[in-house]
């Protein structure tokens, strides 16, 4: 990859993390739940990604990038759904106080 087209990319990518951590940290908390079903679908959708990646073949390390994908993919949709899962269950009553 040449230096030319290293810099924008590298641009990109940085002001991409400075906007998601400014987008997320003005977030209310009520709103986590439903964003974190929305981030799992996206997850969902780079799995699938990360899947053509890994299997397309074409040379060792598109398939070793591929097959990392597909595991930080699959950790966020995991960890996704568990959190998600918690915070649903802190909104259910507790059987003791219906008792």
């Amino acid at each position: 990859m040449t230096l030319d087209l290293l810099v924008p990319l590298l641009f990109i990518f940085i002001l991409a993390i400075f906007l998601g951590v400014e987008v997320i940290s003005k977030v209310p908390s009520i709103l986590h739940t439903p964003l974190m079903s929305g981030s799992n679908a996206i997850s969902g959708i780079t799995v699938v990604g990360a899947l053509v990646a890994a299997g397309d073949g074409h040379n060792m390390l598109s398939t070793i990038l591929g097959t990392a994908a597909v595991a930080f993919a699959m950790i966020n949709v995991v960890g996704g759904y568990l959190v998600t899962n918690r915070m649903l269950e802190m909104f259910k009553k507790k059987e003791d106080e219906k008792k």
